[in-house]
């Protein structure tokens, strides 16, 4: 039992020295001074870690918003640059009233729609839609 006792004292002397040798060689003669040096040196390089995290964090929404933009912008040119293409009256989203009403005369058969207009031939019926 007497020899693990002694082993475990030399051990912990051995590291309590070789603790008081890095510190002196790190922090010198002036320990207490340093200790303040080394909790400033840590805020200010907290501070610096910060000021990169909100740098990156602003970047970033910054490529976000710049690639957001490009793809809008392609996106107008393509619907610029397309040919239109008009939806058929399946597709119609709002039925007409011929559609509602199948005994309904459509607009385009009543005689306020109807104009009549004459040519050196002879009357001739256009139809336009009534204003």
């Amino acid at each position: 039992m007497m020899a693990k006792d002694y082993d475990s004292q030399l051990l912990e002397s051995v590291s309590v020295r070789r603790r008081r040798m890095r510190d002196a060689l790190l922090f010198g003669a002036q320990r207490a001074r340093r200790t303040a040096d080394e909790k400033l040196g840590k805020v200010f390089t907290g501070i610096a870690v910060a000021a990169v995290l909100c740098a990156g964090c602003v970047g970033w929404s910054f490529i976000q918003h710049t690639l957001a933009k490009q793809k809008e912008q392609q996106k107008q040119q393509e619907q610029r640059y397309a040919p239109q293409v008009t939806p058929s009256p399946a597709l119609s989203p709002t039925p007409t009233p011929s559609e509602l009403d199948p005994d309904a005369p459509s607009p385009a058969h009543t005689k306020s729609a109807t104009k009549s207009a004459k040519t050196p031939k002879g009357t001739h019926k256009v139809t336009e839609p009534a204003q």
